[in-house]
């Protein structure tokens, strides 16, 4: 009897919250659902309400959507929100085996069919025994409310247990279905039946050398794209079976969007650039500024912004619209952060402190240190700020080394400054351990003395020299020499041949479906890339990620003239 009691208390939980569901579902009289402007609310205020629900679980209330699992399990609705599934765009996703189908107001109401879409002399063609009948009726309001609280489509078939049970009233039904009507409904600003129109945006001050080497291979991707326009246009006729990438194929069009004077008037010349033409995306882009100011307008406008060169990224949880090869300068302070937690045991209670300019290139990785090491609740480090002109001598380092003895130094300084440090081995006095950052000394790594080497150790977010990336430069180099451009940062055209690359899949799998948010959810959905990467060990992608390359060496350096690196850590620190 002890052994039944547990599992018919059970089973009466289960029959209690099943009921408690079918009352729910009953008592909101299903047909209230409208396709007009929810009454009492502006189209904005509606639009805004139902992204909120779809997006996050909230309801217009405040109060966070409801839902049931698995027939019996209830959960709170921000654990399982449409967009986990159906993603920003709401054109659906496939995970494993369950295929989420698209819930977009072009597609949801409209039957959805078995074969691709096709003009009807072209469908005529097809033999009657390959034709099917829709996979599903077209959704209504009535039959949208039964999908979203009881799991069932307009052709009465039971959804995937995966997708949850919703309990939304009349009015936050109405909402969503205004919300769904709207969402990914016509082709974003930028599209026109024949021609995609993109930007890239610089800066004045690149030197000329990295502005060639992201500008010419950017503009000979786009010319070459165009030129097989009228190819796949003639391909998009040929047979009934033609693919739709081919019935979508669009030219491609660039304006360079060149920003002049101080950051804080860039927002006012996007702002005039995107009245004047309005664009698609914006594709690489190059700065030796901070890139906030782009990412800001990018956010405000829901503008993608797809691998710009820069060491500046806008580090951020919340927004969505630009994609970075990688933190920049912050990862290395995080990479630091990361790796001393990881070995805190032999660095016991040491003290740390951080040494950098109150500029951009040393505040960076600065805050991306701190930040790191307060979130593992562990006691702050000392920061000694230097004025952006301020020198650093031997002087300077045997001060900071007495005052600080067997400390931590982090320092994020050139390598002006860290040669000067090679006093430090021969006063008596030297630190535990001393960090210093490749990308701050340009990957110069000689400058560093010979003589403290060994308690010296490097952030490196770079593939290392000897795991060998020979192959891909040779075929960008070959590359460049074909469309007859001038290699004058090799590294920097790289990037722009994989901006490239992901460019070609993205736009082969988005089809007919030119829609911003669905753009950045078909590069989500890429696979992990190391073949076409010459910078980086592994660039990876999912949902929501706006950084693809997620690692950094720590490293240090051998005795001798022609120095090694030696891994001090794995790629990804964990």
């Amino acid at each position: 009897m002890k052994c039944l009691l547990p599992r018919l208390t059970s089973l009466l939980f289960t029959i209690f919250k099943r009921a408690l569901l079918l009352w729910f579902v009953l008592s909101c009289n299903l047909p209230a659902v409208g396709a007009d402007i929810p009454s009492g609310l502006t189209w904005e205020e509606a639009l805004k309400m139902g992204e909120r629900i779809y997006r996050e679980g909230i309801l217009p209330s405040g109060e966070h959507l409801q839902a049931i699992v698995q027939d019996d399990i209830p959960v709170d609705g921000t654990m399982f929100t449409c967009v986990s599934c159906h993603l920003r765009s709401g054109l659906g996703s496939v995970e494993g085996r369950v295929i989420t189908l698209p819930a977009n107001g072009k597609l949801l109401f409209k039957p959805l069919s078995r074969l691709p879409e096709m003009a009807g002399s072209r469908k005529k063609m097809i033999p009657g025994y390959l034709k099917s009948s829709d996979r599903r009726p077209a959704y209504t309001d009535e039959t949208l409310a039964a999908a979203v609280r009881m799991g069932v489509d307009p052709a009465g078939r039971r959804f995937n247990a995966a997708m949850p049970k919703y309990l939304l009233s009349d009015r936050d039904m109405e909402i969503l279905a205004f919300y769904l009507r709207n969402l990914s409904a016509s082709p974003s600003p930028g599209v026109t039946d024949s021609t995609l129109s993109f930007a890239t945006v610089y800066t004045e001050g690149v030197g000329s050398a990295d502005l060639e080497a992201m500008l010419a291979p950017l503009e000979a991707y786009i010319l070459d794209r165009t030129k097989q326009a009228g190819y796949h246009k003639l391909k998009a006729g040929s047979g009934p079976f033609a693919e739709e990438m081919d019935l979508s194929y669009r030219r491609l069009s660039l304006a360079r969007w060149m920003l002049k004077g101080p950051p804080e008037t860039w927002q006012s010349q996007l702002e005039d650039y995107y009245r004047q033409e309005p664009v698609f995306a914006l594709l690489g882009g190059i700065s030796g500024h901070a890139w906030k100011p782009v990412h800001d307008f990018c956010e405000r406008n829901r503008i993608p912004c797809i691998l710009p060169i820069t060491d500046f990224p806008v580090v951020s949880d919340a927004d969505w619209y630009t994609l970075y090869f990688s933190k920049g300068l912050y990862q290395e302070g995080e990479a630091v952060a990361r790796y001393l937690r990881r070995i805190m045991e032999t660095a016991g209670n040491m003290p740390v402190i951080q040494v950098y300019r109150k500029t951009a290139e040393g505040t960076s990785p600065a805050k991306g240190f701190k930040e790191t090491w307060e979130r593992f609740g562990l006691p702050p480090a000392e920061d000694r700020i230097l004025n952006s002109e301020e020198p650093v001598t031997g002087d300077f380092w045997e001060g900071l080394i007495s005052m600080h003895r067997g400390a931590i130094i982090i320092s994020w300084l050139g390598s002006r400054d860290i040669s000067s440090a090679e006093g430090i081995a021969l006063s008596g006095e030297k630190p535990h351990m001393l960090f210093v950052s490749s990308s701050l000394l340009d990957k110069d790594l000689n400058t560093i003395p010979e003589n403290i080497r060994s308690f010296t150790y490097i952030t490196y977010p770079y593939r290392l020299p000897q795991e060998g990336r020979d192959d891909i430069y040779f075929l960008v180099k070959s590359w460049l020499k074909v469309k007859n451009i001038p290699v004058t940062n090799l590294e920097i055209s790289s990037s722009i041949y994989f901006l490239g690359w992901v460019l070609t899949d993205a736009l082969m799998h988005m089809k007919q479906h030119y829609y911003r948010d669905y753009f950045l959810d078909v590069i989500d959905m890429m696979r992990d890339q190391t073949h076409l990467v010459a910078n980086y060990p592994r660039l990876s992608f999912g949902q929501g990620q706006r950084f693809a390359s997620k690692g950094c060496y720590i490293v240090q350096l051998t005795e001798g003239q022609k120095p090694e690196l030696i891994k001090r850590s794995d790629w990804v620190i964990h």
